[in-house]
């Protein structure tokens, strides 16, 4: 599985690497999680410079792709050279978006009128194109989801691992990452908010 981690000048760093990092858990069964952006060097909101692992076309061959935030997202979302640059398929792909990524999506017309989530200081915007946003922190209809505060790209880490190799999956996945003497605890917690969106098959697929 190859998934793309669409990063963008003035990303949020939670978004990017908590998400990439847990997805690249299952690099023993041949998954990779890049980092994937239009420039060679992105530079987060906090002043963290960071080399790409793939070019923003990356993300059209990807089995899967995260959108994440960034302070800049707005100018993104406003530039539609930038934007006829990501080229996503929902009918081969899972999709998932997290905060401000949220807005990339409802400009690409991948949510439509479905409810979405992402974080406060996006929200006006994201109801400003259109879409209602629901006070919760993950949500998926079909082969698009999206997330909502920085801490929820677990959620969409595990939503991902959970569709295409089964929750027992993502439930290590998640066990590796959580903290020591709330590991339980927290898998539970975060196959509770994917598992109401995720096929019976998913569902029931072990390891």
């Amino acid at each position: 599985m190859q998934i793309a981690v669409l990063t963008f000048d003035g990303f949020n760093e939670l978004d990017s690497f908590v998400a990439a990092a847990i997805l690249n858990r299952l690099r023993e069964r041949g998954w990779e999680a890049h980092i994937t952006s239009p420039t060679p060097q992105v530079t987060s909101m906090n002043g963290v410079t960071i080399e790409r692992q793939q070019p923003l076309d990356f993300a059209a061959k990807a089995d899967a792709v995260i959108v994440g935030s960034g302070i800049r997202t707005r100018e993104i979302a406003a530039d539609p050279l930038m934007l006829g640059r990501i080229r996503l398929d929902p009918a081969r792909q899972l999709i998932g978006a997290q905060c401000s990524g949220t807005l990339l999506l409802a400009k690409l017309g991948l949510i439509g009128d479905l409810p979405a989530c992402t974080d406060l200081t996006t929200k006006p915007w994201v109801v400003e194109a259109g879409v209602e946003v629901l006070d919760a922190p993950f949500v998926a209809h079909g082969n698009v989801a999206t997330a909502g505060g920085c801490l929820a790209s677990q959620y969409l880490a595990a939503w991902i691992i959970a569709r295409l190799a089964g929750t027992e999956a993502a439930g290590e996945a998640l066990h590796y990452v959580a903290p020591v003497g709330e590991k339980a605890d927290y898998v539970a917690r975060a196959l509770a908010a994917v598992q109401p969106f995720l096929p019976v098959d998913a569902v029931a697929r072990s390891a």
